[in-house]
């Protein structure tokens, strides 16, 4: 098998996995499934990944790298830094308010962080380069005049993070948009009152 026909196979594995990791979680998916879903033999799997713990930290790891370049081109789409943050926000609601598109940091992150750390770490570097690329969104609107200066971008993304990320979780628990909702609105608060500070 050469390089390439390995890499591609490895990620279709990765592939197949992310819609189950999504609809039933990391412990609610098992080999049989996966490689079900990914049409290896059932012996492949070990070939591809040491166990099933290397094989959800590969998933999150190729996740984040869609998602961080997805983030990568709204942000830049705006004219402004505070339009690329409300780009970003805008389609965080949209993507959560659909029956196949969620955050698997939503998903996975209190199911696993406790249970692997590979996996938490996995979750932490790819939450890490969301915050640090919404706090360069920050300043970008900052020096383009859109955001006043003098904001802690760090504090202010990572505040902004959470928040959405509070409003993923509840708006599963409750299955209705409205904490999605209102976390709009707080974000368009808040970038209303920094706006005319």
């Amino acid at each position: 098998m050469t390089s390439t026909n390995y890499a591609d196979v490895r990620q279709g594995i990765i592939d197949a996995a992310m819609p189950l990791f999504m609809h039933k979680g990391f412990n609610g998916v098992g080999l049989t499934e996966l490689l079900g879903a990914a049409r290896v033999p059932k012996g492949s799997f070990y070939h591809y990944f040491g166990s099933k713990e290397v094989f959800g930290a590969a998933v999150i790891d190729s996740y984040f790298e869609r998602t961080l370049a997805r983030i990568d081109d709204l942000l830049a789409q705006g004219a402004t830094g505070r339009e690329g943050l409300q780009n970003y926000f805008e389609d965080w609601r949209e993507c959560q308010l659909g029956e196949s598109s969620q955050c698997l940091a939503v998903k996975l992150g209190a199911e696993v962080s406790d249970l692997s750390e590979a996996l938490r770490a996995s979750l932490h570097r790819g939450v890490s380069g969301i915050t640090t690329r919404l706090a360069q969104c920050i300043e970008r609107g900052m020096a383009d005049g859109s955001l006043p200066q003098g904001l802690d971008a760090k504090v202010l993304a990572v505040a902004l993070y959470q928040s959405w990320v509070g409003a993923s979780l509840l708006a599963k628990i409750n299955h209705d948009r409205a904490p999605l909702d209102t976390a709009m609105a707080g974000t368009q608060q808040v970038l209303n009152q920094t706006q005319q500070s």
